[in-house]
């Protein structure tokens, strides 16, 4: 982050240009697809935004984004990029899915709901707890571990489910479907405009966690250690700060926010384990911390953007047919650039007209 910027330059307006260029390109993109941006946008800003259903579906997306987003942002608070939320949700959703094969029969929703969060919570930090272990003990690389690690997970999770969870006679690689005690509740159940949507009870769990992450790390004496070591870990270490102790701690806090965000997509959603159902959320979940800025305003709003991104990008590419469904991985790809590797590229200009209007 440019430090001789003002932090609303810095946090609004720095996000807000970089977004901006991502979609000039991508516009750029369309029209040499021999399609109106402008005509394209508006769809998916109807199908997205406006139509109360394809909002329903936005929110739900972005429920898992916001739980990869935080877990993301609060290991980059540490100093730490995690880039293994992808395999943490994986491994959160197996913990989630034993939790519900084990009990979905004789536990009443009100405790198995509950006892399944916690299931993904554990395993996700659980699978965060050795990179986090390599890095603040013997210096291994927590980017190069937590890679290493997304393919480990991906590995063990197809052997798991092909060889011991698919049911006899069965064909699709997923495990039995739930029962009905497992399904978390459905926000349509209380707002019928919403339409037949996956869209639960999940959203205000995630809004939760943006509240419980912004206090703890803004608030609390915790997270000013936590922003300490981030900041300059020798000076935080001088100031009596553990750090390999911190490291392990917030890669296990990490990993449990990647796991919850199993939660929304398993038990609001398709109500058993599937191979490849994390569907590359993880990775978006760095763009998001990127262009969130790590604040969990910032957190939200990318999280529903992206949630439009994926929901707008579907319907786009069914009334568009030279606009393929993969416009939506170079969208996201184009912010992660602009967001991430060029966060800096108008700060002179900004810095620059600051100065002349002073």
């Amino acid at each position: 982050m440019n430090k001789d910027l003002p932090r609303w330059a810095t946090a609004f307006v720095m996000p807000v240009l970089n977004l901006l260029s991502a979609m000039l390109v991508t516009a750029l993109v369309i029209h040499l697809l021999g399609e109106s941006p402008t005509e394209s946008l508006a769809i998916l800003v109807n199908s997205a935004v406006v139509n109360p259903e394809g909002l329903s579906y936005t929110l739900f997306y972005a429920s898992t984004f916001i739980f990869t987003g935080l877990a993301v942002s609060i290991a980059m608070q540490a100093g730490l990029f995690n880039i293994g939320a992808e395999g943490q949700m994986y491994v959160g959703g197996l913990g989630l899915t034993l939790v519900m094969l084990g009990f979905d029969s004789s536990l009443p929703s009100w405790l198995l709901i509950p006892a399944g969060v916690i299931g993904a919570a554990v395993f996700g930090a659980l699978w965060s707890f050795l990179p986090g272990y390599l890095q603040a003990k013997r210096g291994s690389h927590v980017v190069v571990t937590t890679i290493m690690f997304n393919f480990i997970a991906a590995s063990l999770m197809n052997f798991v489910i092909v060889k011991y969870m698919i049911p006899a006679g069965e064909q699709n690689p997923a495990s039995r479907a739930f029962a009905a005690a497992a399904e978390m509740p459905r926000l349509n159940q209380w707002l019928p405009v919403l339409g037949e949507t996956p869209l639960n009870i999940s959203f205000f769990l995630a809004l939760i966690a943006l509240v419980i992450y912004g206090v703890v790390v803004s608030r609390s004496a915790w997270g000013f250690k936590l922003r300490a070591t981030g900041l300059n870990q020798h000076a935080a270490h001088y100031a009596g700060i553990r750090i390999s102790k911190m490291i392990i701690i917030v890669m296990l806090i990490s990993g449990a926010l990647a796991g919850l965000g199993s939660v929304n997509s398993i038990m609001g959603s398709t109500h058993y384990l599937s191979l490849n159902f994390v569907g590359g959320a993880g990775f978006i979940g760095i763009a998001i911390a990127l262009m969130g800025r790590q604040h969990p305003v910032g957190i939200f709003l990318s999280a529903v953007l992206f949630g439009a991104l994926t929901q707008g990008g579907f319907d786009l590419s069914l009334e568009k047919q030279n606009i393929p469904p993969e416009m939506v991985i170079l969208v996201q790809g184009l912010i992660i650039l602009f967001c991430g590797a060029m966060e800096n590229l108008y700060a002179p200009a900004i810095a620059k007209a600051l100065k002349f209007k002073k």
